[in-house]
């Protein structure tokens, strides 16, 4: 587990999980100690003792998007924990239907989930009395969602965007114009200082993938 950079109230703190190595986070108020887990993809026994050494009381789950690394856990851990789930975009509810099939490719346990909610740009997510705006991010999956928080200036990026790379196309519903359309339109305009947590890798900020980024057009 991992801490991410502090933040006004609302601390961040990293779990990989799975054999992709997928950054499950947790978000939770400083104050409070309520908070969310983001895209429990697994290893959930990891994730639940870092939820009971950090003291959060999980209010809700969210999800990024689709894939068995960022959802496999997510029913499971909805039962465990008698929280509801929030997103991806309805987009993906095909991945979602289909976890288990997903999961045995991979070897890692799935079953299929339904969120309570599914989230619409325009929309908002509010953790712990921290609310984060919905942006739809097609191209890795045609529901990847992005969540913002602009009063700490921070982005939950799923697998969008990545410190120096972006999320892949090269699934059968892949669409790279899509990703890079939404990540110049949507994301870069959003300011170069807010930080981002990926689902892979380290964090980034907006300003060094616009500068940097060799995916991004110059």
């Amino acid at each position: 587990m991992s801490n991410s950079p502090d933040t006004k109230g609302l601390r961040a703190a990293i779990v990989p999980v799975t054999p992709f190595q997928q950054n499950c986070t947790l978000l939770w108020d400083d104050a409070s100690k309520v908070g969310a887990v983001v895209d429990p993809g697994g290893d959930l026994d990891e994730i639940r003792a870092a939820i009971g050494e950090l003291g959060i009381k999980v209010e809700k789950i969210v999800l990024t998007h689709g894939h068995i690394d960022h959802a496999g856990g997510a029913a499971d851990l909805r039962q465990a924990l008698g929280v509801e789930i929030e997103g991806p975009h309805a987009a993906d509810r095909f991945l979602l239907d289909n976890l288990e099939k997903q999961g045995a490719a991979y070897g890692i346990p799935a079953r299929p989930v339904t969120p309570d909610r599914w989230l619409e740009e325009g929309e908002t997510v509010t953790i712990a009395g921290h609310v984060f705006e919905v942006l739809h991010c097609p191209g890795h999956s045609p529901g990847s969602v992005v969540l913002v928080n602009r009063a700490n200036r921070l982005i939950i990026m799923g697998d969008v965007l990545f410190r120096g790379s972006i999320g892949r196309t090269d699934f059968p519903y892949g669409d790279h114009d899509a990703l890079i359309e939404a990540i110049t339109t949507k994301l870069l305009p959003l300011g170069d200082d807010f930080t981002f947590i990926c689902g892979h890798g380290p964090v980034s900020t907006i300003g060094e993938e616009a500068r940097s980024n060799p995916f991004l057009p110059r």
